[in-house]
């Protein structure tokens, strides 16, 4: 949509609006996503919550997730791991402002998240060479790095704030890679997957591990609620036993893991792709693109509400009422409960995620 993105570079021009222009400048977006287009490239759209494409920005390769800046219009979107870029993008004038690079040693995880201030963006990464995590520390305005910490665990991946804004959770899926290894995986027998909640000066407050039998069902990715209940999606890493993917936790507590019939668990393939929480609490949902569906359960009760189908769906966000969905076929939809309503169908493929702008 170069002619979109066209217009937004002169309205940012005419109104003499820089990086510091909010996110009503750059169209008021509600999600951001990769996604790959028809002629092969790789690009960053915004997206509103009733499916319209507002802008979409060039990506060197194929992206995976985003951080996006809570005051200003501007976002970091990382590569698909082994991919090491982590562009620090003006959505407004659709110019790269910098590339961030991790130190020797290290490569990024495809996550990252901004204090809710936006002075600091904090980012999962892999020490390859000691097969441990690391939490890279950004300052945000300058872009310059501060300093890292350990994740608390093997495999960093997603990684969230919570509403305290002082303390990150971390899902350290607890399998070991390295880039001269493309995306295999190394330590499956050995894996311990956990949450670690750190403070933001890296200190471990409290790791989360689950029950040994489950020790091969990677932590991957996460959502947070308002009250700070953590939704955690897993994928499973051993054989044909069918596992639960979805938990909740809080601090101080012990996880909570939601278990459809196993009929309907089976279905996902072992693999949940994203999840979110609704925003008026009342369900959480995660979706398999191996399995071509999603399972939408009742928050309080933990039961099944529904398991639409919906081919290659990945990317699922907040909304007031329910979710909004994204598809590797280009479909943009609505789903509450067993309520599904495709919005849009785009000609693109959507990646794995959406990100909610606040």
């Amino acid at each position: 949509m170069p002619s979109r993105r066209h217009f937004l570079a002169g309205l940012a021009a005419s109104a003499g609006l820089a990086t510091t222009g909010t996110w009503a400048a750059a169209g008021a977006p509600d999600f951001l996503s990769a996604a790959r287009f028809p002629d092969g490239s790789y690009q960053l759209a915004g997206l509103t919550r009733t499916g319209e494409i507002l802008f979409t920005l060039p990506l060197p390769d194929r992206g995976h997730a985003a951080a996006a800046h809570p005051r200003r219009a501007e976002a970091v979107a990382f590569a698909r791991r082994p991919g090491d870029f982590a562009l620090v993008i003006d959505c407004i004038t659709g110019q790269d402002r910098a590339r961030l690079t991790a130190p020797q040693g290290r490569h990024f995880y495809g996550h990252g998240v901004f204090t809710h201030d936006g002075a600091r963006l904090y980012t999962t990464e892999n020490d390859y060479e000691a097969g441990e995590g690391v939490i890279g520390v950004w300052d945000a305005q300058t872009l310059a790095r501060l300093g890292e910490f350990p994740s608390g665990g093997v495999g960093p991946h997603d990684m969230v704030l919570l509403p305290d804004g002082q303390t990150l959770v971390v899902a350290n899926g607890g399998i070991e890679t390295h880039p001269s290894s493309g995306r295999a995986k190394l330590n499956i027998p050995v894996m311990e997957p956990n949450l670690s909640y750190l403070s933001l000066d890296g200190t471990l407050i409290e790791r989360m591990e689950l029950d040994r039998e489950l020790h091969k069902n990677s932590i991957r990715h996460l959502a947070v609620g308002a009250d700070g209940t953590v939704a955690f999606a897993m994928q499973w890493q051993g054989g044909d036993e069918v596992v639960p993917l979805l938990g909740l936790h809080a601090k101080d507590n012990a996880p909570s893991l939601l278990t459809p019939p196993a009929d309907q668990l089976r279905r996902m393939n072992g693999y949940a792709g994203s999840v979110a929480l609704s925003g008026d609490g009342k369900q959480v949902a995660i979706t398999s693109p191996r399995g071509g569906l999603m399972q939408i359960h009742d928050l309080t009760t933990g039961a099944l509400l529904a398991m639409p189908e919906q081919p290659d769906v990945c990317g699922i966000g907040t909304l007031a009422d329910g979710f909004l969905f994204t598809t590797g076929e280009g479909v943009v939809g609505h789903a509450d409960g067993d309520t599904v309503t495709e919005l849009a169908h785009h000609d693109c493929q959507f990646d794995n995620h959406l990100v909610r702008l606040t």
